[in-house]
């Protein structure tokens, strides 16, 4: 019997990675525009915050754009040869972009360089194959019964990696450096921890071979999801799958997507132009601080898995899916006042569901394909969750500075309505789904 191996590890290291870069740059972009530029030694606020959005507009939109010209066919490669071309080559684009990073830092070289380390990451297929390659790794290697815990795991395994990474990024960017080079401790840590990632992808993980199966494009009153998706459900699916329900499989699977698609439009405005607002006054954030947001977002993996471990006993995925949305519409709203640092952490706290409902539209939609085309759905819902984000992202940061100087929460106003217009495609799918079908069952019935 062949040994099991497990993809967490490499989660949890990128994960840990990816929260050092975050900060890193962040801090060692603001340094530049502080000491290197002498047009913004004097500048004010305003116009230090203008140049920072900036320049995540550019590299955003180079790092979200393109992956569109190899991100869906590495997925395919990955479903056709094997998946772990779909995660190792995502991952030596993060190796060597990070890299950039480190030498900006140590040579001195102008920030604009980290450009073509976002086109670099993106050509290299970037988050969104990495992830999705996970995502069907994960599916790959769980049966439809435990497939939303497994993911919901994988996902608190990320946070946890992230909170713990965040909360140490600050302090590691401070107190450990090369001379007045800030940040190279914390940036090479990064670096070795991708390393990490790609050595155990290549030499240690095996990845699950796809089991042939109808996907579940039928449904019936008579053989609800949650009794199909036991061991022996497989042949009770050979002898349904002839039932004519495609179309409303197909409706199903549109509206997942759209709801997912407005959520993280609502969400990624948000998150994008927030670490700004934390810069500046009222709040006007250090390194220690910036680190311990990160975290505090981080911690809504965690709630969020307690939640969908509970909720799912008695609630359906449409019904969890709605109370993190309407947790993350609460919470927005929220953040949009706050101006002292209790506020951040009450508003935080308020999402504390948010997280619940990308997971579980992935886990239903891995319900309705083939195995073997994991890869290629779960890339397509991330191209389409990258290509809003960065168009978000721009339009979100533009608005920001419109904004700024008389009321720098509208972005976060917006978020929440946004938010709650991703209600709409979620309850038709409530609406379309059968009583009977109840939840897509996260723990055994």
């Amino acid at each position: 019997m062949e040994m099991r191996t497990w993809i967490e590890p490499v989660v949890a290291a990128a994960q840990l990675a990816s929260s050092f870069y975050d900060t890193g740059l962040l801090l060692v972009v603001k340094n530049y525009y502080n000491h290197t530029n002498a047009s913004f030694v004097k500048a004010s606020e305003g116009a230090q915050q203008k140049a920072i959005s900036n320049f995540y507009i550019i590299y955003n939109l180079l790092q979200g754009l393109t992956p569109l010209l190899s991100a869906y066919g590495l997925a395919r490669l990955g479903d056709v040869k094997n998946r772990k071309i779909s995660i190792c080559i995502p991952l030596v684009g993060y190796l060597l972009s990070r890299t950039f990073l480190l030498l900006s830092i140590l040579l001195l070289w102008p920030i604009e360089v980290m450009y073509g380390a976002a086109v670099l990451h993106g050509l290299s297929g970037g988050f969104t194959t990495y992830w999705a390659s996970v995502m069907a790794v994960a599916s790959l290697g769980s049966s439809e019964r435990r497939r939303s815990l497994r993911l919901i795991v994988i996902e608190l395994i990320y946070g946890i990696a992230g909170f713990l990474g965040s909360v140490a990024s600050g302090h590691l960017f401070i107190t450990f450096h090369l001379g007045y080079q800030q940040g190279t401790v914390l940036v090479s840590s990064s670096i070795a921890l991708y390393a990490f990632c790609l050595f155990y992808s290549l030499f240690v993980l095996k990845v699950p071979k796809p089991v042939v199966s109808c996907p579940a494009t039928s449904t019936s009153t008579e053989h609800p999801d949650g009794k199909l998706a036991g061991d022996e459900g497989d042949s009770v699916l050979q002898r349904t799958e002839h039932r004519p329900t495609v179309i409303p499989s197909k409706l199903i699977i549109a509206m997942l997507f759209v709801g997912a698609v407005m959520y993280d439009l609502a969400v990624a405005g948000a998150i994008d132009v927030l670490p700004l607002f934390l810069l500046k006054e009222p709040l006007s954030w250090g390194p220690e601080y910036i680190g311990y947001s990160y975290a505090a977002g981080y911690v809504i993996f965690i709630t969020s898995f307690l939640g969908v471990f509970v909720f799912s006993r008695f609630l359906r995925d449409t019904t969890m899916i709605m109370i993190g949305i309407l947790s993350f519409a609460a919470g927005i709203f929220i953040m949009a006042f706050v101006r002292w640092t209790y506020l951040f952490y009450i508003a935080r706290a308020v999402m504390l569901f948010s997280l619940i409902p990308l997971p579980t539209i992935r886990s239903m939609l891995s319900k309705h394909v083939e195995g073997s085309s994991y890869g290629k759905v779960f890339v397509l819902l991330q191209l389409a969750l990258v290509v809003t984000g960065v168009v978000t992202s721009t339009v979100f940061n533009k608005i920001y500075q419109s904004t700024l100087d008389w009321f720098g929460g509208f972005c976060f106003l917006l978020s929440c309505g946004i938010t709650c217009l991703s209600l709409i495609p979620i309850s038709i799918v409530a609406h379309k789904r059968p009583t009977s079908s109840a939840s897509l069952e996260i723990l055994t019935d």
